[in-house]
């Protein structure tokens, strides 16, 4: 067996239009603490004590454009865990019906057959997010 060279992940960065928007979303709604940032190019980190989020403000917001999923290459979604599935209605109860958030798939199996549930939600500034019980 070939020894691994890395160690899970150590951050994900995402480039986002609005930091308030998106320091109130992770941090007002999912209870993530902001632990850092650069001024000089505009940012701020956000932790829930496990995943570390890089956010990082466009450059020009207006002419950003929005990442299509099934047209670009890069990051398709990120996908956060949560404990068990009463964690993941509890997550439901709050992103579903904030009101910039758009709901890509309900609460469902991950796929036929399988006892790990999740959801996908388009979160305020696009970017798709999905929140899942552990792999069964």
């Amino acid at each position: 067996m070939t020894e691994k060279l890395t160690r899970g992940v150590h951050h994900v960065g995402l480039t986002v239009p609005d930091l308030d928007q998106a320091r109130d979303f992770f941090c007002g709604l999912l209870g993530f603490d902001e632990v850092g940032g650069v001024a000089d190019y505009p940012s701020i980190f956000v932790s829930d004590g496990v995943t570390l989020l890089t956010l990082w403000r466009a450059a020009d917001p207006l002419a950003a454009r929005a990442f299509d999923r099934r047209a670009n290459i890069g990051l398709h979604h990120l996908s956060l865990a949560v404990t068990d599935d009463a964690a993941l209605e509890a997550v439901w109860d709050k992103v579903s019906v904030h009101p910039e958030v758009v709901v890509d798939v309900s609460p469902c199996p991950i796929r036929p057959g399988s006892t790990t549930r999740h959801f996908l939600v388009f979160i305020p500034g696009g970017i798709r997010l999905e929140f899942a019980t552990p792999f069964a």
